[in-house]
C-alpha cells in the first residue's frame, strides 16, 4: 500500500467514524469531520499533509 492509498483510507475511516459517533453518541463529533475536511483543503493548497509524514515514518512507500 502506498502513502496516497493509506491517506485516503485514513481520511475515509475518520470521516465515517466521526459521522457515526455524531449520530449515535454526540453531535460534537462532527468537529472531527470538519477537522479532516479542513486538513484536506489545506493539503490541496500547500501539497503537505501531516498524516503523509506520519505514514512515511511508519514505513509506507511513495
Amino acid at each position: 500500500m502506498t502513502i496516497n492509498e493509506a491517506l485516503r483510507l485514513v481520511a475515509g475511516i475518520m470521516i465515517l467514524l466521526s459521522v457515526a459517533l455524531a449520530v449515535y453518541v454526540n453531535s460534537n463529533w462532527l468537529w472531527l469531520t470538519a477537522f479532516v475536511g479542513v486538513n484536506m483543503l489545506q493539503s490541496a493548497f500547500t501539497k503537505w499533509c501531516p498524516m503523509m509524514t506520519i505514514l512515511g515514518k511508519a514505513g509506507l512507500k511513495n
